[in-house]
């Protein structure tokens, strides 16, 4: 793929300049979580500002301005290293911590949204500086202001975080981190056993393409979850904190039970170790993986009776 203009631009007087001179922007942070389907017509903008700063602490928690060109994993080591807790479950998510916000990630029971205290961004229509609290941004599940209603109004150029420097909250509970050894549950503990997990199950970037995690864990009705468990009683399943009631499924468990683990169409496949990710075995087009991705929401759909929404941002052109 290729791109009408590329530029790249380290701090906020260059952002300015170049949002002022070309309107049409495709804005890229670590580019992880996006598909392709077209050489891009128009900017694209590399934020690559870098930059931590702790402003303020009180009895309990630090506040750290960072800026958006930093490196998501290695924020997360590093705030690790300095024994400040709150994202040790979000380690090696690829991507920059500018794009954190944007699709609210979350991983291990933990989200962004918890430990955001404020967004800085650049409005491109008057090409001023905001500051947004966490209120402001709507954070939901893989989801905020930036992604939808809002989408292509802001430039993320800082996030503040808000992270506990003592007596830390562990967030051991979900999936594989249960099993823990005491010795492990803590911010060093769980940051290990996630990058060990997240090794083991998804596909290195470097190695193969893909987009990471390709399809949001969908929630369901009661009603609806009550006729699914009937059928399936060892179907994975978390409630959620919404007056709904509503439940969250495991998308990779579903896509698995209609047999599409390893399943591959050309080029275009579900990974065989983890099948919420599809992965690109060398020549597939951005359309033969979006044509996958529709395939396997059908197949889920006419199995289980169950909508999959994709995660991943599908660029056009």
């Amino acid at each position: 793929m290729t791109a009408k203009r590329f530029m790249e631009a380290d701090n906020m007087d260059d952002i300015a300049e170049i949002v002022t001179r070309a309107k049409d922007l495709l804005l890229i942070g670590g580019g992880s979580n996006m598909l392709l389907l077209h050489d891009i017509d128009r900017t694209v903008l590399h934020i690559t500002s870098k930059g931590k700063k702790i402003i303020h602490k009180d009895a309990s928690h630090v506040y750290i301005e960072v800026a958006a060109g930093e490196n998501w994993h290695d924020f997360v080591m590093w705030c690790v290293e300095n024994d400040y807790g709150g994202i040790e479950n979000l380690a090696l998510i690829p991507g920059n911590v500018g794009t954190a916000p944007i699709q609210n990630i979350g991983a291990y029971g933990v989200e962004v949204k918890d430990v955001i205290e404020e967004v800085q961004v650049l409005e491109i229509e008057t090409i001023k500086s905001k500051n947004l609290t966490n209120t402001q941004c709507h954070f939901a599940y893989r989801d905020s202001i930036f992604k939808n209603t809002h989408k292509g109004k802001y430039i993320i150029t800082a996030v503040v975080f808000r992270l506990t420097q003592q007596h830390h909250t562990i967030h051991d509970t979900y999936g594989a981190l249960k099993n823990l050894p005491a010795s492990d549950r803590n911010i060093k503990g769980i940051a290990n056993a996630v990058i060990a997990i997240r090794s083991e199950k998804l596909p290195d970037p470097k190695e193969i393409g893909n987009s990471g995690s390709f399809f949001k864990n969908p929630m369901i009705t009661k009603q609806l979850f009550k006729r699914l468990i009937a059928k399936h009683p060892t179907m994975p399943h978390y409630p959620v904190a919404t007056d709904s009631g509503a439940i969250k499924l495991a998308a990779g468990w579903l896509i698995d039970q209609c047999g599409l683990k390893g399943f591959r169409q050309g080029d275009a496949g579900v990974h065989h170790k983890q099948a919420l990710v599809l992965v690109n075995y060398g020549n597939a087009s951005g359309m033969d993986i979006l044509n996958l991705a529709k395939y396997v929401q059908n197949k889920v759909f006419e199995k289980f009776g169950v909508q999959l929404e994709m995660e991943v941002n599908i660029i056009e052109s």
